[in-house]
């Protein structure tokens, strides 16, 4: 008999085709009066926050717009100042895990008080969130669901993680209608990212018979899918397996945490802003031929799941083909091989690499992980750096 241990899904979720609707319902139930709501400029111009304020306009709302792909401290301390001036008391985020990450600081603030800076860490807060609205239109981080925020630090050029149960979102209203305005190169990169997510998830130390089932569903719904949402995304069907395989994904790893890709690309997001979906897709295919030898039955497992033909293999054969499939999958829909066009510097690996082995997902990867080793991943990764 498996332990299973604790098993967490703190957000109440609304899922599927036009859900948006439901924001209204959530307001009028609990009665608020006051919303910020957290979005950024990619999503303002596709017209997105223009269907929300449609549920939302019969209250007293503003919006703070301005949230970067990795957003920063400067970002919650702005829109706190918003929230403060409307005396908000719901915030709603619309937009992928940047907006969301932003919006669960902001909410932190609301009630904590202090730097956000400050909150590194996990459970490092004694109050929970203002009540919080997730809404994403990216099928990538399931930040809608999960109880992290990732915010950077610019002056420090750090990416720092808050986490506890207390920092997930109340509500998430999933609807795969809003991801359809979702530009290829960025369904391409959340995708990625989504299925590191359940890669990272499926074989972590702390991986259970709950999450294992969502991981492995999460990885066929989305190596299945990423091409076509990519190359023709105007189709709901695609777009809906995308966005449940990373809602599945995110209820697997919140539970389990991440592992080495995680942990090497935060460093190379913070202080190159490469996006942090990028990152993970030029690092996972060196991260996951570092681990298979630790677990190669887990990676056949994923090979199989995404649909590879694995008859008459040895098991690292079978291993080796779930890294080829990633790698295929990746190139495939666009993404580089290597962060060469990025203008890496060699001299920073130092930095890199001590700041990733700070990250909490190094302890959980499923390879015993040390600093040469993640100085030779980050070297594999890099290309023709300077």
């Amino acid at each position: 008999m498996q332990n299973i241990g604790v098993f967490k899904t703190p957000t109440e979720i609304t899922y599927g085709p036009n859900s948006l609707k439901e924001v209204k319902n959530i307001i009028d139930k609990q009665g608020f009066k006051n919303a910020l709501i957290v979005t950024d400029p990619g999503i303002n111009k596709t017209g997105l926050t223009d269907k929300l304020i449609k549920h939302v306009k019969h209250i007293n709302y503003d919006i703070y717009y301005e949230c970067k792909p990795n957003p920063t401290v400067k970002n919650c301390n702005d829109a706190l100042e918003k929230l403060k001036a409307i005396n908000a008391d719901v915030v709603i985020a619309i937009g992928g895990g940047s907006s969301i990450d932003v919006a669960k600081a902001v909410a932190l603030l609301a009630t904590n008080g202090g730097k956000i800076e400050s909150y590194e860490g996990i459970d490092t807060f004694e109050n929970g969130l203002l009540p919080l609205i997730a809404i994403p239109t990216t099928a990538g981080t399931a930040s809608e669901v999960t109880s992290f925020t990732v915010i950077t630090d610019e002056e420090r050029e750090y990416k720092f993680t808050i986490g506890g149960v207390k920092i997930s979102p109340k509500w998430a209203v999933v609807d795969p209608v809003l991801t359809l305005t979702l530009p290829p190169n960025v369904t391409a990169a959340t995708g990625l990212d989504a299925l590191v997510h359940a890669i990272e998830s499926y074989t972590s130390k702390m991986a259970n018979p709950i999450t294992k089932a969502l991981a492995r569903e999460a990885i066929r719904k989305i190596s299945r899918n990423l091409r076509q949402a990519v190359y023709n995304g105007d189709t709901l069907k695609y777009r809906d397996e995308m966005l449940m395989g990373s809602l599945l994904a995110g209820l697997a790893f919140n539970n389990t945490r991440l592992g080495n890709c995680h942990a090497l690309s935060h460093p190379i997001s913070a202080i190159y802003g490469v996006p942090h979906g990028v990152a993970n897709a030029v690092l996972i295919p060196h991260v996951m031929e570092f681990n298979m030898k630790a677990v190669p039955e887990l990676f056949a497992d994923i090979a199989l799941d995404m649909g590879e033909n694995l008859e008459g293999l040895t098991m690292m054969e079978k291993a080796q083909k779930a890294v080829d499939s990633v790698r295929r999958l990746a190139k495939d829909v666009g993404i580089p091989e290597t962060f060469e066009s990025f203008g890496i510097d060699e001299q920073n690996i130092k930095k890199m690499t001590e700041d990733a082995l700070l990250s909490g997902n190094i302890k959980v990867n499923p390879r015993i992980t040390t600093y040469d080793d993640v100085v030779e991943l980050y070297k594999k990764a890099i290309g023709g750096a300077k």
